[in-house]
């Protein structure tokens, strides 16, 4: 799978537009890593366990893009972008969405 966040793919054309795939998660912060967080922004930093949870989310948001696009018969995914919103204090939603298209050699 080819994945895109432009609308085209070098030496390749989209033959076929199957239109719009979209994945998703929603996370909840652990009562541990808030006190960690809250920590950290008294001294500053990054926070790791923070970090590591959204690096997750991506990665199962973009995992049910892919699943969704295969799905529909299709070998690409042009358009790709991203879009965190909070949904309640300590949960947010990850979303990946993109087109799906099939390609083929130029």
């Amino acid at each position: 799978m080819i994945l895109s966040t432009a609308f085209e793919v070098n030496r390749y054309q989209v033959t076929e537009i199957l239109g719009l795939v979209r994945g998703n998660t929603i996370r909840a912060r652990h009562l541990g890593r808030d006190i960690m967080a809250a920590l950290r922004g008294i001294v500053g930093g990054e926070v790791h366990d923070y970090t590591k949870m959204m690096a997750e989310a991506r990665e199962q948001a973009l995992d049910r893009m892919i699943a969704e696009a295969e799905s529909l018969g299709a070998n690409a995914i042009i358009g790709v972008r991203f879009s965190t919103s909070s949904l309640m204090q300590g949960a947010a939603e990850l979303l990946a969405y993109g087109t799906a298209v099939k390609i083929s050699k130029k």
